[in-house]
């Protein structure tokens, strides 16, 4: 008679389904929960900002409680993001502390009006807690990488509320050309959970209204293609001004505590010479305002100095909502110029920037149908196929590793920008 045990292979599936439902429903529900949390106190922190913007004056004052914040929890020398990403590569380990000095440290950045999303922070909280339960549950160092991708699946999920694109996100950005399947359980499961969480304590999915889709046809194929080749070369912008950014800081104020400093006053003067508060925070308005045509030519260019001058300088949050914002002013420009229906070409702008920053074009893929619906999806398969293809071996992370290249089918193993 057949046993059914751990030794034989069926069992060995059997074992491996149960082990990882209950350890991805338990990192399901604790991230949902923390990133719930989590989500509304940065919403709330960015609607404060909006009503009363003297909190700019600020922004030096919070700078500095980021870094006593992370000085006592002796989280100083914390990578963020990319010590998430090399622990799941490496034999790296994520401080449990990591989770609480995230989310405080963006509610901080987020009330002073500092350019930064939360996306970004959640893959840092989400992975530091799926680490951490896997460390109570006494995984061994294989199985706590998949914990570490759960927990950032969890969390993506609740804080965006893009459950399938939250589950493949983790396990597609680590290594390009390579995924680690053996998380895709317990990944779905704990972005599924995380997300329904979030929906049921009221913290409401992203999602936008493009408005009339135009037959996919020759022309609009050209059209789209001419985007994204654009976007691709805004993707490389992007990600050099950040890593250019942060070499500057570092050569010239050395120093944190004057780094963070410096760079609050900048983003202050930057505002007053702007003119507005349309760069600080995430960008979810400017996103907004783009599906209606309400936008400068030169909006990217503005979110990028922003953007690349608040987290280099220190400050805590993510680069996934600043990255939509930079895409959707793009996008909508682009529109402006070629006649092109504002809606879609803000969405496919999106789209395609986030392909070309993070080079994840499946997870992108399905934000794009979470977020907008499954109409035009001709358009955001060939944008974000081609901005991923020409936007080069640039990253929002220096820790992410491409393994095969973007454009043979060889073995490369190279890191952003060598």
């Amino acid at each position: 008679m057949y046993q059914l045990s751990k030794n034989t292979p069926l069992g060995k599936n059997i074992w491996f389904f149960i082990k990882w439902s209950a350890v991805s429903i338990l990192i399901g529900l604790s991230t949902g929960l923390i990133g719930t949390i989590f989500g509304h106190l940065v919403l709330g922190a960015g609607s404060y900002f909006s009503r009363h913007h003297w909190t700019l004056f600020l922004l030096p004052v919070s700078g500095l409680m980021i870094l006593w914040l992370y000085h006592l929890l002796k989280e100083d020398k914390n990578r963020g993001t990319n010590m998430v990403i090399e622990s799941i590569y490496t034999d790296s380990d994520i401080s449990p502390k990591t989770a609480p000095a995230i989310f405080l440290g963006t509610l901080l950045t987020h009330v002073c009006g500092g350019s930064a999303g939360r996306e970004g922070a959640a893959l840092q909280m989400g992975g530091s807690i799926g680490n951490h339960i896997g460390r109570l549950m006494r995984l061994d160092d294989k199985d706590k990488k998949i914990a570490v991708m759960c927990g950032m699946s969890g969390a993506f999920a609740a804080l965006f509320g893009t459950p399938m694109a939250a589950a493949l996100f983790s396990m597609e950005v680590v290594t390009i050309g390579v995924m680690y399947y053996a998380a895709l359980v317990p990944c779905v499961f704990s972005a599924f959970i995380g997300a329904a969480v979030s929906r049921n304590l009221g913290l409401h999915p992203e999602a936008f209204v493009i408005g009339p889709v135009p037959g996919f046809s020759l022309k609009g194929a050209l059209v789209i293609i001419v985007l994204g080749i654009l976007c691709a070369l805004v993707s490389e912008l992007f990600c050099i001004a950040l890593h250019q950014t942060g070499k500057i800081y570092q050569r010239y104020v050395p120093s944190p505590g004057k780094r963070i400093a410096v760079g609050a006053v900048l983003v202050i003067g930057l505002t007053l010479l702007e003119g507005s508060f349309d760069y600080n925070g995430s960008g979810i308005q400017l996103i907004e305002r783009c599906f209606e045509g309400d936008v400068r030519y030169e909006a990217f260019l503005w979110k990028i100095l922003f953007t690349a001058v608040t987290l280099e300088a220190g400050f805590k949050g993510g680069e996934i909502v600043p990255t939509f914002c930079i895409g959707a002013v793009f996008g909508c420009s682009f529109a402006m110029v070629t006649g092109q229906p504002f809606g879609l070409m803000t969405a496919c702008g999106m789209l395609a920037l986030f392909a070309g920053v993070t080079n994840c074009p499946i997870s992108t893929l399905l934000i794009g149908f979470e977020m907008f619906g499954y109409e035009a999806m001709p358009y955001f398969v060939l944008v974000i196929a081609v901005s991923f293809t020409l936007s080069g071996y640039y990253s929002l992370y220096s820790s992410q590793k491409f393994i095969y290249s973007k454009t043979k089918t060889e073995y490369i193993n190279r890191k952003m920008g060598e």
